[in-house]
């Protein structure tokens, strides 16, 4: 909850656009500020950790900034924040944990910066020149269900107005 404080310290030129503020403060929907779900965490890590990239980016709408390096950052904490749990023995979640399940895989067998690139890379995005494809898709390819396999993204959060300053 710390980040979440240092974020909402934020001032009112955090995004702008056409003269006009996204917000002030980094928002979490209510659902998100009190739930023990690890999945819902752990994507509260990645939207924060993305907007914090962003933010560093600057310009005149850090909301619509992209780079490879932010995309890497943001799912490193998303699979950080996952593995902090453990195996939470989500049934109920199973898509959602088997998700963040391949993802952390990608990240132990040394690939997330490879799994970031094949199914997330931005048309604006360069190629770090230290990416292993052709490594990256025979330990893909090796995996019953990668075949399938989508990317997800679950923003958890929003920059808003506290409550009557909008």
């Amino acid at each position: 909850m710390l980040l979440i404080g240092l974020i909402s310290a934020c001032d009112s030129r955090v995004y702008v656009r056409d003269g006009v503020t996204d917000g002030s403060r980094f928002a979490l929907p209510a659902y998100a500020e009190v739930s023990d779900d690890p999945v819902v965490q752990s994507w509260v890590a990645y939207s924060l950790s993305k907007s914090i990239c962003q933010l560093e980016m600057g310009g005149d709408n850090p909301a619509r900034n992209t780079s490879f390096d932010c995309e890497l950052s943001a799912r490193e904490s998303l699979v950080d924040r996952w593995l902090d749990y453990g195996d939470p023995g989500l049934d109920e979640r199973a898509a959602d944990a088997n998700y963040l399940d391949a993802v952390a895989d990608a990240e132990a067998a040394g690939f997330l910066k490879e799994y970031v690139w094949a199914y997330l890379k931005h048309p604006s995005w360069t190629a770090p020149p230290d990416l292993d494809l052709a490594a990256f898709d025979t330990w893909r390819n090796a995996l019953p269900g990668f075949e399938t396999h989508r990317a997800q993204t679950r923003i958890v959060g929003s920059w808003g107005y506290p409550p009557g300053d909008d």
